[in-house]
C-alpha cells in the first residue's frame, strides 16, 4: 500500500468529525436523487467497490494528496464523467472542491446503510447451531416481514455452542430462542426454586407450628 492510501485511511479512521460530515454529504446526495435514490445509491457503491478497489493508481490519484483540488476535478471530468450519470459527476466534484474525496469508502458504507434503511430494510443478524436451510430463511423473512413491517436482509451465521435454536438480532433487539439459552434458564428458575423450597424449610424450623 503506497504512502497516500495509508495516509487517506488514517485520516478517515481518526477524524472523529468524519462519520458526521460523510453522513451530512450521504443525505444530501440520496435526497438529491429522490425516486432514483436506488439507482444512484448504487452508483456510487460500484464506483467505490469496483473501480476504486481495483484501480489503485486511479484511486491514488483522486483521494490521495499529490493533487489539488482543480487537478482532480480535471481528473473526474476526463476519466469519470463520460462513463457516470451527471448527478454522480456533480457529487463527486462536490467532494473534491471540498477535499473530502478521501471520505469515499465511508460515505460508501453510510449511503448503503441509509438507503436499506429509507426503504424499510433492515439488516438481521440469524445465529443458529447449524446451517440453515433455505425454505427455514424464508419462513424466517416471512415471520419478521409480518410481525416487524420490515424487509429482512438476513445474515447468518453458525455457532455450535448453542445447541440447537435460534438467535435472531434485529438492531439493538435479540430474540433468543436458543437451546443453550433455555438450558441456563431452566436452570436458573430451579435453582431459585430451590432456594425457595430451602427457605421455606428454615422458616418451618424456625416457627414450629402451635407455638
Amino acid at each position: 500500500m503506497d504512502v497516500d492510501q495509508k495516509t487517506m485511511k488514517s485520516n478517515t479512521a481518526i477524524d472523529p468529525r468524519g462519520e458526521s460530515i460523510a453522513t451530512v454529504y450521504v443525505n444530501a446526495y440520496l435526497d438529491a436523487a429522490g425516486q432514483e435514490s436506488a439507482g444512484a445509491a448504487e452508483e456510487l457503491i460500484s464506483f467505490v467497490d469496483d473501480v476504486l478497489a481495483s484501480q489503485s493508481d486511479f484511486s491514488q490519484l483522486l483521494c490521495g494528496t499529490s493533487l489539488g483540488q482543480d487537478e482532480k476535478i480535471q481528473l473526474i471530468d476526463r476519466i469519470v464523467a463520460e462513463r457516470a450519470t451527471p448527478r454522480f459527476t456533480s457529487f463527486l466534484k462536490v467532494l473534491a472542491r471540498h477535499d473530502r474525496l478521501a471520505l469515499l469508502p465511508m460515505i460508501r458504507q453510510l449511503a448503503e446503510a441509509e438507503f436499506e434503511w429509507r426503504s424499510g430494510k433492515r439488516r438481521v443478524n440469524v445465529t443458529s447451531a447449524a446451517e440453515i436451510s433455505e425454505q427455514t430463511l424464508e419462513s424466517i423473512r416471512s415471520t419478521l416481514r409480518s410481525s416487524l413491517s420490515i424487509e429482512p436482509i438476513l445474515e447468518t451465521r453458525v455457532d455450535s455452542t448453542l445447541i440447537g435454536g435460534l438467535v435472531i438480532r434485529v438492531g439493538d433487539t435479540v430474540y433468543d430462542g436458543s437451546l443453550k439459552t433455555q438450558i441456563k434458564q431452566l436452570r436458573a428458575r430451579l435453582r431459585e426454586r430451590c432456594l425457595n423450597e430451602i427457605q421455606r424449610g428454615r422458616d418451618r424450623f424456625s416457627h414450629p407450628e402451635g407455638n
